[in-house]
């Protein structure tokens, strides 16, 4: 969320806060390698399809500096990965394609946003005030048969859907039974 208020308090637009909001959601299922890659599949039926390329390719941009708009490696890969890292091929290929694409700049500002390994975090803000962005691209899910509703803005899946989308969103080893409550 910080970096989606970060993009937000620095004038972006409505498609870059809401790359910035979900770059990193597939680290909620921790898929943590090839992040940006596996977020972009989660949202991209939910989302404008310039959002979700900007999550994509924010994955490979992040690795290569870019001077002409201010941004450097950060200095918690090189603690991180090591002095001498070399991103992988498909990784390069993928910041060359990126550079020439017109979104270039969608997914260069969710870099130049995030804040990398938890530096300079701040303060986290109140996840309402991107209410406006979220509820429109994800609605409330509607009750009906695999849906019951528990309160104004949750609802809870049946048996059969929440085992669907459990195996859909997330590969872990252990799952719990019984209902799963989904939040719009």
């Amino acid at each position: 969320m910080g970096s989606a208020k970060r993009a937000m308090d620095g004038g972006q637009d409505e498609k870059v806060v809401l790359a910035c909001l979900l770059h990193d959601i597939s680290n909620a299922c921790l898929i943590r390698t090839d992040h940006g890659y596996w977020g972009a599949q989660m949202i991209a039926p939910y989302v404008d399809e310039e959002v979700a390329w900007a999550v994509q390719y924010h994955q490979a941009l992040r690795y290569f500096a870019d001077p002409s708009v201010g941004y450097t490696y950060p200095e918690s890969y090189h603690r991180f990965f090591g002095e001498d890292f070399v991103p992988p091929d498909y990784i390069r290929r993928d910041a060359e394609y990126a550079r020439g694409h017109r979104w270039y700049m969608s997914a260069r500002n969710v870099t130049l946003n995030d804040i990398y390994f938890f530096d300079d975090m701040g303060e986290m803000p109140d996840p309402e005030i991107f209410t406006d962005l979220i509820v429109p691209a994800f609605p409330p899910a509607q009750p009906g048969p695999r849906f019951r509703r528990i309160t104004d803005r949750a609802y809870v899946a049946d048996d059969d859907l929440a085992e669907q989308l459990s195996l859909s969103m997330c590969s872990c080893e252990s799952r719990n039974t019984g209902p799963k409550a989904l939040r719009p």
